[in-house]
């Protein structure tokens, strides 16, 4: 394989790859279309013509086979006058008209075939121009989802080595970390004000105990005894159901505690 050849197939290549690169759907689309809508046009003029060629044809067909007939009639005359000279050279023309007249109509036949044929080929031509404008929006629709489906995959693939990804990852455990930093302070927190509290209650209960030791033991304040002029008191015989019943009063007081 010689040298230039393979640099034009390399030209060839690469200058296929950028058109197919620079190729947008929606814009060839309606550039096929317009196409398309060019050769109907040309096509329609096409057909006109022909439609309008075969009305002149048919005019001098009539206008050929009315000579000829007006000829004849003067031929007839020539004959009823006697000029029989006349008469075959009004018959001569007769003949020309006649024959005018019947090449036109063969080629009148003739084309009306090709009439027919581009009638057919342009009633063709709308329709497909027709089917391929509502294709044309369909198609458009779909390539514009692919492409924003592609660009979507795009991004969701470019977001996992993204850095702006991984810092927000990076944030995000840190913020994390501090919020977790901070529930195990306040939980610090709540267990010290638990542990003074309980030592507030424990000294309550201290204090309770000696009062009750205090009030038990009979109190630390001495006993007076009488003077030796007063008067003797009288004392009453204690009932014994009267101190059975305060000593189980001061035993649910005690178990209370």
């Amino acid at each position: 394989m010689g040298f230039f050849d393979r640099l034009s197939r390399l030209l060839r290549a690469n200058l296929n790859d950028l058109v197919s690169k620079a190729e947008d759907p929606a814009k060839i689309l309606d550039q096929s279309v317009a196409d398309m809508q060019t050769d109907l046009v040309k096509l329609r003029q096409a057909v006109a013509s022909a439609i309008a060629s075969q009305k002149r044809l048919q005019n001098q067909a009539e206008q050929a086979e009315s000579q000829a007939k007006t000829w004849y009639e003067r031929a007839e005359l020539a004959l009823k006058k006697g000029e029989e000279e006349l008469a075959r050279e009004s018959l001569s023309r007769r003949k020309t008209y006649s024959d005018t007249a019947t090449a036109l109509n063969s080629q009148i036949s003739s084309q009306a075939g090709q009439v027919d044929t581009l009638k057919r080929s342009l009633t063709a031509l709308e329709g497909k121009i027709a089917e391929a404008k509502t294709k044309k929006d369909m198609l458009k629709a779909r390539a514009q989802a692919a492409q924003a489906q592609e660009q979507l995959q795009s991004a969701v693939g470019n977001l996992s080595t993204n850095s702006s990804m991984a810092a927000f990852d990076q944030m995000e455990e840190k913020v994390l970390g501090m919020e977790a930093r901070s529930q195990a302070a306040a939980e610090l927190a709540g267990a010290d004000l638990e542990s003074q509290f309980a030592s507030l209650e424990g000294s309550n209960v201290d204090e309770e105990l000696e009062a009750l030791k205090t009030r038990l033991s009979g109190g630390s304040t001495p006993i007076q005894l009488p003077a030796p002029d007063a008067p003797l008191l009288q004392l009453e015989p204690v009932k014994v159901a009267e101190v059975n019943a305060e000593l189980e009063e001061l035993k649910r007081s005690i178990d209370k505690l």
